[in-house]
């Protein structure tokens, strides 16, 4: 019989999986390396005391353990299943499984959604099985799941069993299950401790989703790390991250998928469409996700993570033993923007009294290879960088060398770390990779919650990650819903009286059938004026000769209207004109780009940046979520590249970022109350000197039909 989950209200359907107290496997065999074997191997290796029920038709016994001859034979209400079996025998056993009231099955087998049209069928078949029964399904095409606080190990990878015991946890959550076992070695040998290690396959009925929510509920868990080349609900992933950073968890993300190719594999990896790149890395940073570019970035950032919980304060401050390390380190930090703020008048002096004279004071500051011979050195200059509030971070560059010179210097940083008790993270990063440290040296400063890199690249860009992520994303406002006349392309006349009651400006101007309205137009908004052809068909219509500038009399104007029609009788003769749009021309200015998208998936985001060869050439531009408030899109529009000239540059006037900053906003809100719309295209934006504001010269709206 089905299990009723709501009977047990401490029990949430993922404990049937990842606290299973009972497990059936199927696959255990004679044969030696069966994957079935390696499932029980880990179990007793881990210490599980839950009951084991071994299904094999053909034995009455296996590995000294008694063996049911079939999945009728279970009892009631087993926990979790683990199908170590061909493919072809999985939709059958699930639908055995789920008659017995089994809470939860791992399916190791491939060849479902990743497959073709034929397995994914089987995979949907698989999907409604776990929806009627309520059963959690893991997989397929993954390789199960490891408990490390309870001891639990649903997987036929060999695990170390190494307990979480006290330790601040590590939560895997891997679409990869290769991915998931490299990871889960690269935290190990850091020293750190994982709580689950789950990895989801093709998540044919329970999704990185759901996972997540489970470790931001568990008391085990203070950081998520994840590989995901998809995530298929992916609006609730960007709730459950606000949710992790209100509750203090940290978030980190390997995303693949950057790329065309990338994006192809991760189609036939594990059946997955991949999404926007773009947008889903700004949506998710802005939720507070720490979004990193690789495996080892992976490592490093979620070492820290765990080490030192967040990166509070402005900047880091370094110590080092190095005068060309210190001008490497400023090109680094520039680059990656960590900045090193200098020392503060305060800690100026008490830094100057810690030192000899021949040091300079500075940040970063080179020690020289004066602590070998004055080993309280670093103790001293320490303690006045921890009480500087200006610095959230500390990286102590040593040059390392040989076994005889690292006992001169980690035990008197050791030393100094136990005395001073810090309460804000000390890195210490390695200059020289490779270099024989003893062993016990790199454990004494993890045991007292400092990182050890092996690099100083490596430190300094886990710190710019992971400080990056402690903003909040800003979002405020209520929605603006827009009354949109039709699905479709909205041509530039309807998107500008949409867009208009929300306070965008736009040229004076109106609309205009014959020649004799738009010379009437013309003389109401004054010369000289521009005409553009109006129609659903012309979303580009300058490429057709649609738009005729610099009209600046009424015989201008007439023979404008003229050559007007002569082009689009020639280039767009099929074009049913709304009419002509007379618009007055405006004064010159900078000229932006701006636009918006309702992602399908991830929802929408506005896109801002200097238009031209900027945009197109040097991609000059922010991605923004929608929703952000003026003043943080003013913020992120100093970000651009070329953000210095919105506050004038080499005798430019200042320009009105305030005004820029607001419409931007305000489309954003626009997008959030009409969802309708797919995209908006405002380009050019001409932002003019401070306290004159910006106008859109054009508009565009892309709206469901």
């Amino acid at each position: 019989m089905a299990t009723d989950i709501l009977a047990h209200p401490t029990v949430r359907p993922l404990d049937r999986l990842l606290r299973a107290r009972s497990v059936a496997i199927l696959g255990v065999s004679e044969r030696a390396g069966a994957l079935g074997n390696q499932v029980l191997a880990n179990l007793e290796l881990h210490g599980f005391g839950g009951d084991i029920h071994l299904i094999n038709p053909k034995h009455d016994q296996l590995a000294g353990r008694p063996c049911l001859r079939s999945v009728a034979d279970l009892p009631d209400d087993v926990d979790a299943a683990v199908l170590a079996i061909p493919g072809a025998a999985v939709l059958d056993t699930v639908r055995g499984l789920a008659a017995r009231g089994v809470g939860a099955v791992v399916i190791f087998a491939a060849g479902f959604a990743e497959g073709g049209e034929e397995g994914l069928a089987v995979q949907r078949e698989l999907a409604a099985i776990a929806e009627q029964s309520g059963m959690v399904v893991e997989g397929p095409n993954c390789l199960g799941m490891t408990n490390y606080v309870d001891g639990i190990a649903l997987t036929f990878v060999e695990t170390p069993a190494e307990r979480l015991g006290d330790r601040p946890g590590v939560g895997i959550v891997s679409q990869s299950g290769a991915m998931a076992v490299v990871l889960g070695t690269t935290l190990m040998s850091k020293g750190l401790g994982i709580s689950i290690s789950v990895s989801t396959g093709n998540e044919a009925a329970s999704g990185a989703e759901d996972y997540v929510e489970y470790l931001i509920d568990a008391d085990h868990t203070r950081v998520i790390a994840m590989i995901v080349e998809q995530f298929r609900r992916p609006k609730r992933f960007l709730a459950l991250a606000e949710k992790a950073r209100a509750a203090g968890k940290t978030i980190v993300l390997l995303h693949p998928g950057k790329s065309s190719a990338a994006r192809d594999s991760a189609a036939t990896h594990t059946g997955a469409m991949a999404g926007d790149w773009q947008v889903m890395k700004t949506l998710v940073e802005h939720a507070g996700v720490v979004l990193v570019d690789g495996l080892e970035e992976l490592g490093d950032v979620v070492d820290l993570a765990i080490r030192a919980g967040s990166i509070e304060g402005g900047g880091t401050a370094v110590l080092t033993e190095s005068g060309a390390f210190k001008a490497l380190t400023l090109d680094l930090c520039e680059a990656i923007g960590l900045p090193l703020p200098p020392p503060s008048p305060d800690t100026y002096s008490a830094l100057r009294a810690a030192i000899p004279d021949f040091i300079p004071v500075s940040n970063p500051m080179d020690l020289t290879a004066q602590a070998l011979v004055d080993p309280d050195l670093y103790r001293r200059t320490l303690a006045p960088l921890l009480a500087d509030d200006a610095y959230g971070s500390i990286v102590l560059g040593i040059i390392q060398t040989d076994v005889a010179t690292s006992k001169l210097k980690f035990e008197p940083i050791i030393a100094a770390i136990r005395a001073l008790a810090p309460q804000k993270p000390v890195i210490f990063a390695g200059l020289d990779d490779g270099a024989p440290v003893p062993a016990e040296y790199i454990a004494g400063l993890r045991d007292l919650g400092v990182c050890y890199f092996p690099s100083p690249d490596r430190a300094f860009r886990a710190i710019a990650r992971l400080a990056a992520a402690r903003g909040e994303s800003g979002t405020t406002a209520a929605p603006i819903v827009l009354d949109l006349p039709h699905g479709g392309v909205i041509p530039e006349h309807a998107a500008k009286a949409a867009l208009a009651p929300t306070g965008v400006r736009f040229p004076q101007g109106a609309l205009a059938r014959t020649a004799d309205e738009a010379r009437a137009i013309a003389d109401r908004i004054g010369y000289p004026v521009v005409l553009k052809a109006q129609a659903r068909e012309l979303s580009h219509k300058s490429d057709v000769g649609g738009v005729v500038l610099g009209l600046g009399d009424a015989d201008e104007l007439a023979a404008g209207w003229l050559q007007l029609q002569a082009n689009l009788a020639a280039h767009a003769p099929g074009a049913r004109l709304d009419g002509v749009l007379v618009e007055k021309m405006g004064a010159r200015g900078v000229e932006l780009i701006v636009g918006a998208r309702n992602d399908p998936e991830w929802g929408p985001v506005v896109l801002v940046g200097f238009g031209g060869v900027q945009a197109e050439i040097l991609k000059d531009v922010r991605l923004l979520p929608a929703g952000l408030s003026a003043s943080a899109v003013a913020s992120e529009l100093r970000k651009l590249k070329s953000g210095a000239l919105l506050d004038g540059w080499r005798g430019s006037p200042a320009l009105d970022v305030d005004a820029v900053a607001e419409l931007v906003a305000t489309l954003g809100r626009a997008l959030l109350g009409t969802p309708a719309i797919r995209e908006v295209d405002l380009n050019p934006v001409v932002i003019y000197p401070k306290g004159e504001g910006a106008v859109a010269l054009d508009a565009l709206i892309l709206a469901e039909s």
